[in-house]
Formats: structure tokens, sequence, C-alpha cells
């Protein structure tokens, strides 16, 4: 019996529930969806489900625009739902994280219908409202992540309000006590309900400058990372002064004492910042997040410096807290496709999640990811992001990653007996269902579950420190070391054979696994064929 909390080290199933099981033949995944399924999820050897929001929405932007926080839209179901999936994935021994959006709600949110009626009323300054400069222009130049400025001009009030995101997102105002004692208490709501814990949206995005002063401008060669492309002009500016605020210090350290309340219950934050790997590593010091991530990961570059300055800085800036990692999620290309290209081998898929599972930290798995789901194509008359019909045609949006699950040979694969899917079922995933993959043993589906069971029975691989080698492409070569044992892991980014030597000076013993392709020691040589993933022991000199 090991003495970490269930959630350091654990892999995370992530849930898109618009895309995962339609019960309703409405075309739209729901909750019942999910606890339909949740036998299936189990079998993959996670620890966690992290399901995304499920809220009463307009769906301005699928539920990240939250009109209440203490119910369940009609689309996904009812709070009865929620309290059967929580008793069903327990029951399983699944614990259970849902997502808060605590930075912003939908304009159809009655707090915020309160609040732009006029600037006397008890919601008046709940979220962030300013006057117009003397032309009439906005406050300042803050953008919004989804194109153009940040205000948006309220007839009601004459007055601007602060969106970060869409219009339909209004920014709550986290400097009026009474809107963190309200954003607090609703977050109590679910742990009372018996949730496990929280995926913080946006997380640093909660207080804005006070002072309104404008961002400076940010050099064109300086307008990559962060998961925005070069070509939005929110990447022309570097965002000091409408999110990452010190004060959002202070609501972290209150939100944790909440948390504290309730044994086991932890919070996972998004973070995307000027330097998200300090911030993560100042959002998790202390008494904050027990977990955050970033998009380092999550971006288009493959390679071994990449991943390993990403980990080296992450681990630099990260002493005292506890990463977790991700490759894919609801809002980027998936991985198989971003990293390996259109024609990506079969068994890429396995590699990189035996990559990002053995780093230190827990792991946050995207659903498809354990098919090897790749992107979608989808047409521009069928897009549903509003993201990418605003950037059509230079970005596609974040509908090729939304797409249903795949499960059968059934019309719609399976997804829904319905007559339309509310995103199309693309052609090529219908060969990587999961009934398909379940009859093929060499499938990537059952490559998944045998690498959860392996990596299960590591303990270095699962609580273990890290340390980086220097390798030269294309081989990433890392250790991991726990009371004494040392693991060491070697993965080839390339589809081509390497032989190398082994990157250690003391001798090891390779660690036979069926459940990857995998490269053989001979001697003090590696033999890694395209795509390969090697661990050994080492042995205590």
């Amino acid at each position: 019996m090991n003495a970490y909390p269930w959630w350091r080290g654990a892999i995370i199933y992530q849930i898109y529930p618009r895309s995962f099981l339609d019960t309703n033949q409405d075309g739209v995944g729901d909750l019942p969806g999910i606890v339909e399924r949740l036998d299936y999820v189990a079998s993959l050897g996670v620890d966690a489900i992290w399901v995304a929001p499920f809220f009463t929405s307009p769906m301005a932007d699928f539920g990240y625009d939250i009109a209440d926080y203490r119910n369940v839209d009609p689309l996904f179901g009812s709070l009865d739902d929620v309290d059967r999936l929580l008793d069903e994935a327990h029951r399983r021994g699944l614990k259970v994280m849902i997502d808060q959006v605590l930075s912003h709600t939908s304009i159809e949110h009655a707090w915020f219908r309160e609040s732009r009626q006029s600037r006397d009323n008890a919601k008046a300054d709940w979220y962030v409202w300013a006057d117009a400069r003397p032309d009439g222009t906005a406050p300042n130049n803050w953008l919004s992540i989804f194109g153009g400025p940040a205000w948006h001009w309220e007839p009601r009030r004459c007055q601007y309000y602060l969106h970060n995101f869409l219009s339909a997102q209004p920014d709550l105002n986290f400097h009026h006590p009474d809107v963190c004692e309200a954003v607090l208490d609703n977050v109590k709501f679910w742990l009372d309900r018996g949730v496990d814990g929280f995926r913080l949206d946006s997380i640093n995005f909660c207080f804005h400058d006070a002072a309104l002063r404008d961002n400076p401008p940010k050099p064109l060669e300086k307008r990559v990372g962060r998961g925005f492309r070069p070509d939005n002009p929110y990447a022309f500016q570097y965002h000091y002064y409408n999110n990452t605020r010190p004060e959002n210090l202070g609501f972290l350290n209150r939100l944790r004492s909440l948390l504290d309340r309730y044994p086991g219950a932890t919070t996972l934050g998004e973070i995307s910042s000027e330097d998200s790997l300090a911030t993560l590593g100042e959002y998790t010091n202390g008494q904050r997040l027990h977990m955050g991530y970033s998009f380092e990961l999550l971006t288009e570059d493959f390679s071994v410096a990449h991943i390993r300055e990403t980990v080296r800085n992450l681990e630099a800036n990260m002493p005292d807290g506890w990463p977790c990692w991700a490759i894919s999620n609801h809002d980027v290309e998936r991985v198989v496709t971003r990293w390996g290209g259109a024609d990506a081998p079969p068994q890429l898929a396995n590699q990189l999640t035996a990559m990002v599972c053995s780093l230190r930290g827990s792991v946050c798995v995207y659903q498809g990811e354990e098919l090897g789901l790749t992107e979608a194509q989808v047409l521009y008359e069928q897009l549903k992001d509003p993201y990418g019909i605003a950037f059509w045609p230079n970005y596609k949006g974040r509908d090729g990653c939304r797409t249903p699950m795949p499960w059968d040979a059934n019309s719609h694969a399976g997804f829904t007996t319905g007559d339309t899917p509310w995103l199309p079922v693309p052609d090529d995933h219908r060969p990587l269902s999961v009934a398909r993959q379940e009859a093929e043993p060499g499938s990537t589906l059952h490559g998944f579950r045998a690498f959860m069971r392996w990596r299960h029975a590591q303990p270095a691989l699962r609580w273990g420190d890290i340390r980086l080698l220097d390798t030269e492409e294309p081989l990433l070569a890392f250790t991991r070391t726990l009371d004494g044992e040392t693991v060491l892991a070697c993965f080839n980014l390339l589809p081509d054979p390497l032989d190398v030597a082994v990157p250690l000076a003391q001798s090891v013993q390779q660690i036979e696994a069926d459940h990857l392709l995998q490269g053989k020691l001979r001697g003090r040589h590696m033999a890694l064929p395209g795509y390969a993933a090697f661990f050994a022991r080492v042995a205590n000199e």
C-alpha cells in the first residue's frame, strides 16, 4: 500500500460528453451514455474520469459558457444522472473529476442578466464593466482569444464588459469579495455531492488588472507558444494585465482551504500565461492547486529537444509541485496526426501513450487516444466550433478532435441511433472502432490496456523522480527512480530504425513487455525500430 494520494501519478481519462455516447437519439452524447460505458472505461486501467462541462448552458462554446453552475443542461440529463454517474464510477473504483469554469459565465447566467440592467443593482459590480474612452472606443487594447477586442458594448449601462473569450462569456469581477464567495460556494455544492476533484478551466484568468492598463505589444518573433496561432491577433500582445494577476494567488489559497475540508478531493488547473511553466510552479506551490498543466506538449513540436526542454524547465519551476501531462485534449489537433502526420503508423499511438505516461506526474488521456484516433477532416459547412468558423481557412478549429467516439460498425459507428450526430463520424475512424479493436489482439486498444496494467506495477514510473538524459535526436531518454529502484525509459521518435548505445554508464537489464513495439538490448547497444520504446532496470553500482 503506497502513501501517496490517489491523484498523484494517476491516469485521468477525459470524456467530452457531447461526443461519447448518445442514449436518447438526439445526436448529442449525454451523462447516461457515460454511465453505459463505464465498464469500458474501467477496462482501460485508468484511475479517474474528467467529465467536460455538462451544466446548464446556451452552448455558445459548448458548455464552457455556464448559465447555472448547480444544474445539468437537459441536453445531457439531470442531477439524478450525475448522482448515478458518481455512484457507478465509484463502484468500479473510478474517481470523478468535473470541469469548473470559474473566470467567466454565460450571458444567460442570472448574475449577468441582473448586472447588465443598471449600474446600481445588487450584481452591478459582479462583472468587469468599464466606461468607453472619450472617443467611444473600448477602455483599453485587451484582445479576446477568439479574435477581436475583449470588450463588448452594453447599451443598458452604456458601458463595455470584458470577455477574454467569446462575447457570450462575460468575465466575473473577482476583485468583488461577494463574487469570490459565490464562486467558492458553487464549488462546495459539487464537493458536497461527492465529486473527487475539479479540472479548473483557464484558472489564471480569474483576476484582471484593476487599473485596466494596456497590454504591451509583442514582437513578431515572439508570437509563438501558449497554444495560440501566430495569425491570431491575440498573439500580438504580452498579456500581463488581463490574466495571471498576483491577486489570483490569494484566491487559490482560499480554494485549497475549501478542498482540504474534503479528504482526497483534488484540483487540476489549466494554465496558459506568458510563462506557463513558471506560473505552474507558482500555482502548485504550497497550499494552492494540487496539480497543473499547460500547453507546451499540445503544440506541433515533436522533438527530443522540445520535450526534454519542457520537462526540464517544469522540473526547475515546480520542485515542490506535481505536474499533470497532456498531449491531446478537446482543444487541439489529435496527437497521432499532429505529431505523426496523415500517414502515422498505428504503433505511434502506443509509443506516445507510453512516453507521456512515463514522465513524472499525472496524465490526462483524451477519449479516443486509446484507439489511436486521427484528426477528423470536417467540412466548413459542418463546422460547429466558433473558433474555427472565425479563423477559417487558416485554422479549422477544434471540431476535428471532437467527432463522436466510434464504438462499432453500426450506423454512425454506434455513437447514436438517431438520424444525425452533432458532428459527422469520419470514415477513417470506423476501422478503429472499439468493437473492431476488441477483436484484434494486436490492436492499439489492447496495447493501451496492457501498458496501463504494466505501469500500475512500476512504482518508479508512477511516483519516482526523473532525470533527463542528454541524448541526440531522435532518442528521448530519461530515468525514473524511487526507493533505490531506477528504470530507464527510451523512445525513438522517428519512423526509421535506430541503433544507439545505452545512454548510461551502469549496466541495464531490459524489461520485457508485450504491449509495445520494443527495442532490443544487444550488449551495450539498443536496436530500436521506428517509434519503438525501451524500458530497462538500472543496476545499482
